[in-house]
C-alpha cells in the first residue's frame, strides 16, 4: 500500500501508499528565499547570529510538525468517533440488510468519485503549494481559480456519468434495475463531494492546517446530525438522502473555511485554464492510478488468502490489517497534511527539502516507534479487545504488519520528494514496481506460509520500497539520512526486532513483559527528544524541567 493516499495497513480512513493513499498528502521552516504573500504567511529572515538563528529555526521547524500532527491527528480521532456513532445508529435503525444497502450505495459513490475526480484533490494540493511558494499573488489566484473550476467540471461529469448509467449500475450492484432511481439521485452526492475536494485541496495547499482540522470535524458532526434523522424517518428510502446530506455538510464547511483565504481576484484566460488544468490532470491521473493499484493489491491478497487458506482466514487478516495500520495510518495522515504542501513549496531548494524530509522522518520514528512496540507486545490483548478471542490466530500476521508499518513511516517522507517534484513518470514507476513485488510476495508467501505469510509479504514489500525509494530521492535532491536519523532508526529497529524475536524464543508472558518495558522506555525517550527538538513554549514548565528540556528555553526567547 502506498499515501491521499500511500500504502497503509488500514483501508477505512487512510489509504497509505500512493501519495496521498502511500502518500497522502515543510519545511520545518521555509528558507528566507521562499517568499509567501502576506495573507498566507509571514516568514522573515533572522537577524541574530547564525548558529543561534539556525538552532531556533530548527526547533520551530520540529514544533510546526508536532503542532500540525496534533491538530490533524486529533481531528482524525474525533472523526473516527463521529463515524462510529453514525455507523452504529444507522446499523441499529436499518438492521443487517438495510445496513448492507447503505454500504453498497456508499461504495458506488466512492468508486464514482475516485474515477471522476482523476486525483485532482491530491494534485491540487501540490499545485497550490507550488504557487504559494513562488510568492506570486497572481499565480496563486490563477491556480486557485482553475482548481475550483476543474473540480466543478469533474463533479458535473461524474454526476452525469452516474446519472446516465444508473440503470446498468443498479443491475450490476443490486441484480436488478429497482434501485436505478436511487443511484441516479446518488449522483448529487458525487457532485458535492468533488466540489468539496477542490476546496479542501485549496485549504491544505495554503497550509491552513487548523482550518482543515476544524473543517473535517465540523463536516462530520453536521453530517451526523443530518444523516441519522433522515434514516430514522425514511428508513431504507433515506439511505441515499443521508449520503447526500453528509456530502452537502462537507461542502458547506469546506466552502466556509476556503472563503477565509485571502486570494486576489483575477481574470483567467482560456489558455491559462488549459495550462493549469493540464498540470492538475497529468499528476492527478497518476495519483488515481496509484490508488487503484493499491486497491488492486489489497483485493489480490484477500483473494489469495481465500483460495489458499480459507474464508475464515480473510476475516483474521482483515482484523490484523485494521489494527496494524490504525495507529501508523493516523500518524501519516496527520503529518502529511502539512508536510506535503511545505515540501512542495521548498522543493527547488534541495538543502531545505532534504532537511524537511529528515525532520519529518525523525518525528515519524519517534511517534510511531513506541506505538509499534506496544502493538507487538500486546497483540493478543488488542485482538481480543477490538474483536474477540476467536480472532487469536491473527496475532502472528499482526506482528509482521507492525514491522512493515514501521518501515512505511521511514520510507513515506522520501516518497513525497517525487510528488513534490511533479515527476509523474518516476512516481508511477515506483508505484507500479511496488505493486508487482507486493503481488508476487503475497502469492509466494501465502502459498508457502499460510495466513502469516500475508504479513511477511507486507513487510517484504516495504523492504523493497525502501530500497527503491532511497536511490530515487538521492537522484532528485541528493537526499541522505542525517546521522541523527540513522542512529535513531538503528536503535528502534534493533529494539523492535529484538521484541519481535522474543515471542518466538521465550514464553509469551516473558516476551510480553520485555515488550512492555521497552515500550515504556522508548515512549519516555521519544517524549523527551520531541520536547527537546521542538519549541517547548506550549508545554508546562514543570514538565519541561522533569524531562530536562528547560535548559533549551533560552533559545526560544
Amino acid at each position: 500500500m502506498q499515501c491521499s493516499s500511500a500504502k497503509a495497513p488500514i483501508e477505512t480512513v487512510f489509504t497509505l501508499p500512493g501519495p496521498p493513499p502511500k502518500f497522502a498528502v515543510t519545511s520545518p521552516q521555509l528558507m528566507a528565499s521562499t517568499s509567501y504573500p502576506n495573507e498566507l504567511a509571514v516568514l522573515s529572515s533572522p537577524t541574530v547570529a547564525e548558529p543561534v538563528a539556525t538552532k531556533i529555526a530548527e526547533k520551530h521547524s520540529y514544533g510546526e510538525i508536532l503542532k500540525s500532527s496534533v491538530l490533524v491527528g486529533g481531528s482524525s480521532f474525533l472523526n473516527i468517533g463521529i463515524s462510529i456513532v453514525r455507523t452504529k445508529a444507522i446499523a441499529i435503525l436499518l438492521g443487517p440488510s438495510g445496513f448492507g444497502l447503505f454500504g453498497l450505495f456508499g461504495s458506488v459513490a466512492d468508486l464514482t468519485q475516485g474515477l471522476a475526480g482523476l486525483g485532482v484533490n491530491s494534485s491540487g494540493v501540490r499545485q497550490i503549494a507550488e504557487s504559494v511558494g513562488t510568492g506570486d499573488e497572481l499565480q496563486i489566484a490563477r491556480t486557485a481559480a482553475v482548481l475550483r473550476r476543474t473540480s466543478i467540471v469533474l463533479g458535473l461529469l461524474g454526476a452525469t456519468f452516474l446519472l446516465l448509467l444508473s440503470g446498468p449500475v443498479s443491475r450490476l450492484t443490486f441484480g436488478s434495475a429497482r434501485e436505478a432511481a436511487a443511484v441516479a439521485l446518488l449522483s448529487l452526492a458525487v457532485l458535492l463531494r468533488l466540489i468539496s475536494a477542490g476546496q479542501s485541496a485549496l485549504i491544505q495547499g495554503t497550509r491552513r492546517i487548523a482550518d482543515l482540522a476544524k473543517m473535517n470535524v465540523l463536516g462530520a458532526l453536521f453530517g451526523l446530525f443530518t444523516s441519522v434523522p433522515l434514516v430514522y424517518v425514511f428508513r431504507e428510502r433515506g439511505v441515499v438522502p443521508s449520503l447526500i446530506s453528509v456530502a452537502a455538510m462537507t461542502l458547506l464547511t469546506s466552502w466556509w473555511y476556503s472563503r477565509k483565504i485571502s486570494i486576489r481576484k483575477t481574470t483567467v484566460t482560456l489558455t491559462q485554464i488549459c495550462q493549469e488544468a493540464r498540470e492538475l490532470l497529468k499528476l492527478g491521473s497518476v495519483f488515481m492510478a496509484s490508488g487503484f493499484m493499491t486497491m488492486g493489491v489489497a483485493y489480490f491478497i484477500r483473494i489469495t488468502i481465500l483460495h489458499e487458506v480459507g474464508f475464515a482466514a480473510t476475516g483474521l487478516y482483515q482484523s490484523a490489517w485494521n489494527l496494524g495500520g490504525f495507529y501508523v495510518g493516523i500518524i501519516l495522515q496527520a503529518m502529511g497534511a502539512d508536510f506535503y504542501p511545505r515540501l512542495t513549496a521548498s522543493i527547488n531548494n534541495k538543502e531545505e527539502a532534504n532537511r524537511l524530509v529528515n525532520e519529518q522522518t525523525l518525528v515519524g520514528m519517534l511517534v510511531a516507534g513506541p506505538g509499534v512496540l506496544a502493538t507487538l507486545s500486546f497483540a493478543p490483548l488488542l485482538i481480543a479487545l477490538f474483536y474477540s478471542a476467536k480472532f487469536g490466530a491473527a496475532v502472528g500476521v499482526l506482528r509482521w504488519i507492525c514491522l512493515g508499518a514501521m518501515l512505511q513511516v521511514i520510507t513515506w517522507p522520501m516518497g513525497f520528494i517525487t510528488i513534490a517534484k511533479g515527476r509523474q513518470g518516476f512516481f508511477f514507476f515506483s508505484e507500479f514496481a511496488w505493486t508487482m513485488v507486493a503481488v508476487a510476495l503475497a502469492l509466494f508467501c501465502v502459498k508457502h506460509y499460510g495466513l502469516e505469510g500475508a504479513g511477511v509479504a507486507f513487510f517484504g514489500s516495504y523492504v523493497f520500497h525502501a530500497v527503491l525509494t532511497y536511490p530515487i530521492a538521492r537522484h532528485m535532491t541528493g537526499f541522505r539520512w542525517s546521522s541523527h536519523n540513522f542512529r535513531t532508526g538503528t536503535v528502534f529497529f534493533v529494539v523492535i526486532a529484538f521484541v519481535f524475536a522474543t515471542f518466538y524464543v521465550l514464553p509469551t508472558t516473558w516476551a510480553a513483559g520485555i515488550g512492555a518495558l521497552t515500550s515504556v522506555i522508548t515512549t519516555a525517550y521519544s517524549v523527551k527528544t520531541l520536547l527537546t527538538l521542538s519549541s517547548s513554549e506550549g508545554f508546562p514548565r514543570p514538565l519541561r524541567r522533569l524531562l530536562g528540556t528547560e535548559r533549551y528555553s533560552h533559545l526560544e526567547s
